[in-house]
């Protein structure tokens, strides 16, 4: 039962649904996930992929500047790569919030393309008000 885990949480906004014809337009800005507690829940939304394949992946850094960007592996395993053959697709992987070094993003790459694609955050800050 989650109780009001459902309400306390903040939806952040990660990528805003675009058509992206390359990476670079399917990389979200680094977000500061330091105020969350427990699972940061990542929800990935691809539509239509034209041509070729978008491959979502979580990167972490230590700061909003990407400095040591790596990629984090969720709880449940990487996202499915997302083809003509599958699309649309909605997935979510979750990151236990300690997991990570302060500031997180998406990076949907993107082979051939364009493909639809956002992406949200779903997380529990450590302090309300």
């Amino acid at each position: 039962m989650l109780a009001n885990q459902g309400q306390a949480a903040e939806s952040v906004v990660m990528l805003a649904s675009a058509n992206a014809a390359n990476t670079a337009a399917a990389t979200s800005a680094w977000i500061d996930v330091r105020k969350y507690e427990g699972d940061l829940v990542v929800v990935s939304n691809a539509g239509i992929v034209t041509a070729g394949s978008l491959t979502p992946t979580i990167e972490d850094a230590t700061d909003g500047s990407g400095t040591g960007a790596a990629t984090v592996t969720p709880t449940e395993g990487a996202f499915t790569a997302v083809t003509t053959a599958n699309d649309p697709l909605h997935e979510k992987r979750t990151i236990p919030a300690g997991a990570v070094r302060g500031w997180i993003r998406y990076v949907g790459t993107i082979v051939t393309g364009p493909a639809q694609i956002g992406a949200s955050l779903l997380a529990h800050p450590k302090y309300t008000t």
